[in-house]
């Protein structure tokens, strides 16, 4: 069973996160369910329940992610942590496709965490594609 975060507690992970899951970048605005405040390292594996572990996580992005920290990469066959949105830079990982509709690794651990947590699962990227005709993807932080 998932740890009840208090509200104070998730209202300022979902602002830091400027209301963005902090995986795939989809917007909460735009989602029909509140995101999940997700233990970046899992309580069962010793992850505690302080901000710096704590983030804001779409359902699809959290339930892919479950309680994996590390995945096999593909490339090279050697295991790599997942992305850290608290230790890693999420440009130095990843970058947006030239028509903006999907995530692309351009690390191992971009490319393991856009393999594990589905990044571009077909909703996500129809969404993106919507909101990208109205002027609202990607996210305002990516715009300069």
């Amino acid at each position: 069973m998932a740890r009840q975060i208090p509200e104070k507690k998730r209202l300022r992970v979902e602002d830091r996160a400027n209301e963005c899951c902090e995986y795939c970048y989809s917007q909460m605005r735009y989602s029909p369910d509140r995101f999940n405040i997700e233990h970046i390292i899992p309580v069962v594996l010793g992850g505690l329940d302080d901000l710096d572990n704590l983030a804001l996580a779409c359902f699809g992005c959290n339930r892919a992610k479950h309680r994996v920290i590390e995945v096999r990469d593909g490339l090279t066959g050697r295991m790599v942590m997942l992305y850290h949105p608290r230790r890693d830079r999420w440009l130095d990982h990843f970058r947006w496709s030239e028509n903006l509709l999907e995530i692309v690794g351009i690390t191992a651990i971009g490319r393991v965490t856009v393999e594990r947590l589905k990044l571009n699962r077909e909703r996500v990227v129809n969404l993106r594609e919507v909101l990208l005709m109205v002027d609202k993807h990607p996210p305002s932080l990516f715009k300069s």
